[in-house]
């Protein structure tokens, strides 16, 4: 390809909504164009970048055995009211009537679809396993889309769908999953981590996310330098606190006695008060808990010192949604704000306390009255109680594998693989007969990859202060042909045939034979765009040197012109 010949148009100007490299660099390159609020059009660049992308994922999926296919963006409404997202799913969820008042989606995942490709016509278990897969577009109509690729509206996503017998056979699939996920980030140049995650929206028992490590990720991601863990925050674990009492026994029987703390409503005033660390107390955390058709007042109990996470705490008691308590919600059932603890509550509250809780002893919590609280607790004394792990993981905690100090790091989301189970086709009705001739419902996977999101995640990943730096893999061409003045005919004939000597070879190149541009301008175009590297046919070309320029390192290498294509191709493969 040259440029005279393709529509690539760079500029120097920055949307004033871009915050983000990828975003940045990706419009003023030419490779996308804003069309609407989070819809993006690819441009011949961008198409390339995508299409190799799509190949890398499509090859990986099919070495594994699955099949290809093809869902319809447009989905019935009435596959999502049968499984029950048609509710869960919320606003995101595009809806629209045809002409005939019939209810359709614009599919943002495809479960049912796929489900309902399934049903009827797989009905015995001698004809599983089976994973179907697609790449296709998507829709999500986010409130506030942002980032450009990393959070649009529409997107490109790999979705594959397993269908099992048992749960072994699930298991072994996942794994299988993810070792070619582990395959298709490998091939595409980039640094990942496999972490732990919660399965939100989709459901199911287990997932795994897939995290390319860039400091501009959305994703808090919890890991260990001293071992190969790794989770969301929303689904990180921890090896329980080791806390030092500070109470005093009797006989082996903990004195448990009410203490005035008046206008003490904070962990950090009771415990200056008592002479107490923060981790020897109870901290409530009030919410209300939003449901399909009611909402209600609930109460989270954590250590004084550490942070209640929402998402677990969302699953603990399997709501939509939880969000603040005003006072006077929180008064008008009976609790008593700052003063709030799992000793005497109310009957019809619902509270959930730590897992790490359990049965502590001599912690400092409030006694549901007002300017007061209790010293020397013991929670085994509690009776029907829930725990669950509610907690955030925080930096320095130790890892759960080997002990090691957790941090954190920031990480995009560009992978989630699911263990679903039944959860759809339960819902649907989806069944096969076992080897006893019991029908029973498909025990399901789901395993996506944001093909569009990784145009962007590469380059959050390889970028500088000039513009793009792609990998080998993504490139949209790896090398650029730069004729330093294409008016000399030495130099363009030069370029040319470097240009079709490198094209000979199999290295996808591209010529920059603009007549009107000047040199700067077209380095500059190289530096912005990113292929990884360029020869420049300049002055030297009468002593038979170009030169070699590396996008990644900037580093320039002068070359015999006899030995350019043979240099760059020990470089590429």
């Amino acid at each position: 390809m040259k440029f005279s010949q393709m529509f690539m148009p760079t500029t120097k100007e920055t949307p004033s909504d871009a915050t983000l490299p990828s975003h940045q660099y990706l419009i003023r390159g030419g490779f996308i164009s804003q069309s609407g609020a989070g819809l993006y059009d690819f441009m011949p660049l961008g198409k390339i970048v995508l299409d190799k992308i799509r190949a890398v994922v499509k090859e990986e999926m099919d070495n594994t055995g699955a099949n290809e296919m093809l869902c319809s963006f447009v989905t019935p409404q009435s596959f999502w009211d049968e499984s029950g997202r048609s509710i869960t799913m919320g606003n995101e969820l595009l809806r629209f009537k045809d002409r005939k008042n019939a209810e359709y989606v614009l599919s943002p995942t495809n479960e049912e679809s796929v489900v309902n490709m399934v049903k009827n016509r797989i009905t015995s278990y001698k004809n599983l396993p089976v994973n179907l897969y697609h790449i296709n577009l998507k829709f999500r109509d986010e409130a506030r889309p942002r980032f450009g690729l990393m959070r649009g509206r529409e997107f490109l996503m790999k979705d594959a769908y397993s269908f099992h017998a048992t749960n072994e056979d699930l298991v072994r699939e996942f794994n299988v999953m993810e070792e070619a996920y582990k395959k298709v980030y490998t091939r595409l140049g980039l640094e990942f981590r496999v972490v732990d995650a919660d399965s939100g929206a989709i459901g199911g028992s287990g997932s795994k996310e897939f995290m390319v490590l860039a400091n501009s990720g959305e994703d808090t991601i919890v890991v260990c330098p001293d071992c190969d863990y790794g989770a969301n925050i929303e689904a990180a674990t921890r090896a329980k606190k080791e806390v030092k009492k500070w109470h005093e026994l009797t006989d082996g029987v903990v004195k448990m006695e009410k203490v005035l703390t008046e206008g003490m409503k904070t962990i950090e005033d009771v415990s200056n008060f008592l002479s107490t660390p923060k981790a020897q107390s109870i901290k409530a955390v009030i919410k209300k808990a939003v449901y399909e058709e009611f909402s209600k007042i609930v109460v989270f109990f954590v250590r004084g010192d550490d942070e209640l996470e929402e998402t677990k705490a969302t699953n603990a008691i399997d709501c939509l949604e939880l969000v603040d308590a005003s006072e006077e919600e929180i008064a008008a059932v009976g609790l008593c704000a700052g003063y709030c603890g799992p000793f005497n509550l109310p009957e019809e509250i619902t509270f959930v306390v730590d897992n790490e809780l359990e049965n502590e002893i001599g912690l400092v919590c409030g006694a549901n009255e007002e300017n007061y609280h209790y010293t020397g607790t013991d929670l085994s004394t509690l009776k029907d109680v829930k725990y669950f792990d509610l907690i955030a993981v925080q930096e320095g905690d130790k890892c759960t594998s080997c002990g090691g100090d957790l941090y954190y790091t920031k990480g995009i989301e560009a992978g989630h693989i699911f263990q679903l189970g039944t959860k759809y086709s339960e819902a649907m009705d989806a069944k096969f007969l076992d080897e006893n001739g019991k029908a029973q419902a498909f025990i399901m996977g789901c395993y996506g990859i944001g093909v569009s999101r990784l145009v962007a995640a590469v380059i959050e990943q390889n970028h500088d202060e000039k513009g793009c730096i792609w990998t080998k893999e993504t490139a949209p061409f790896l090398v650029d042909v730069i004729v330093s003045n294409a008016k000399k005919e030495e130099e363009l004939e030069a370029g040319i045939k470097i240009y079709e000597d490198l094209k000979a070879l199999g290295i996808d190149t591209i010529l920059d034979d603009r007549k009107k541009e000047r040199f700067g301008f077209k380095m500059g175009d190289f530096e912005l765009i990113g292929f990884p590297y360029a020869v420049v046919v300049g002055k030297k070309l009468q002593d038979g040197i170009v030169e070699i320029v590396d996008r990644k390192t900037l580093e320039k290498e002068e070359v015999d012109i006899k030995r350019v294509t043979e240099k760059l191709y020990s470089k590429i493969k």
